[in-house]
């Protein structure tokens, strides 16, 4: 049995300001997104320059905040914060979804496609490769807070997190920087190294985190205030089972594409 390490969600402060290892994750995820989005439009293998691409991460930082907020709002929480409404600007209490976050990204690169005059799929293909190392390095944000433990578990890596009682755990945030974020990363950019028909590489990576999440959800600890939902799955497997069908039907639309 192991024990989380309990480390200080504050990683410094400046003055008054209080600098979260949460906020640093964001940034270190964006971050990479940009270094991995530079080197292939340096390659040549981009449908935007170097100037398009800052707005694109500009756009990607609005849509993941706002998405992310409004989604766990209208999927987790909805009659909680209609009832009171000022608590949907209060951010620094939590409350993110991935899949709201995914939504506002991909609206906000509609946006981006719509003003430069780009092919919406073939500017998700490539985007969908730099975003898989971000996602990793969110979950190991929440691994640093304790938070989005996993279920009660006998396995010798079980871990006794605080807060969440004295029953050792599964590290799911773990399970989830490995699924979502590091295998999902070399799938992708392993697939999307060699031209493909438009919107294949967008499938894979829809599918592949759906798949994955899917996956994790079962040793994930689910919302207290939802619990199990229908057929014993949790909101996270829900909201999967759309993006794994879309993965699919993208992918097998994309059979029929010339490689972009």
């Amino acid at each position: 049995m192991l024990v989380h390490p309990n480390i200080d969600p504050v990683a410094f402060s400046l003055g008054p300001l209080a600098v979260r290892w949460y906020g640093l994750m964001y940034l270190a995820g964006f971050g990479i997104a940009w270094w991995l989005g530079t080197r292939r439009i340096d390659q040549g293998r981009a449908p935007v320059t170097r100037q398009i691409f800052d707005d694109m991460i500009f756009a990607a930082v609005i849509g993941v905040i706002l998405g992310g907020r409004l989604g766990y709002i209208l999927f987790y929480k909805p009659a909680e914060y209609f009832a009171q409404p000022a608590k949907m600007f209060a951010v620094w209490e939590g409350g993110m979804s991935f899949h709201g976050g995914l939504l506002g990204v991909m609206l906000a690169m509609a946006f981006i496609a719509w003003r430069h005059k780009i092919h919406y799929l073939r500017l998700m293909d490539f985007v969908a490769p730099v975003c898989p190392l971000g996602l990793a390095a969110g979950r190991m944000g929440n691994f640093i807070n304790g938070e989005l433990w996993g279920r009660a578990t006998d396995l010798p890596w079980g871990m006794v997190f605080r807060g969440a009682g004295e029953l050792p755990r599964h590290p799911s945030q773990l399970y989830e920087f490995a699924l979502e974020g590091l295998l999902l990363f070399a799938l992708v950019w392993w697939f999307s190294s060699k031209p493909r028909p438009t919107g294949q590489v967008s499938g894979l990576f829809l599918l592949g985190y759906g798949a994955f999440r899917f996956i994790a959800e079962f040793a994930r600890e689910p919302d207290s205030f939802l619990g199990f939902l229908a057929l014993g799955l949790t909101m996270g497997q829900w909201l999967c089972l759309p993006m794994i069908a879309g993965g699919v039907a993208l992918f097998a639309w994309s059979r029929r594409s010339r490689p972009s």
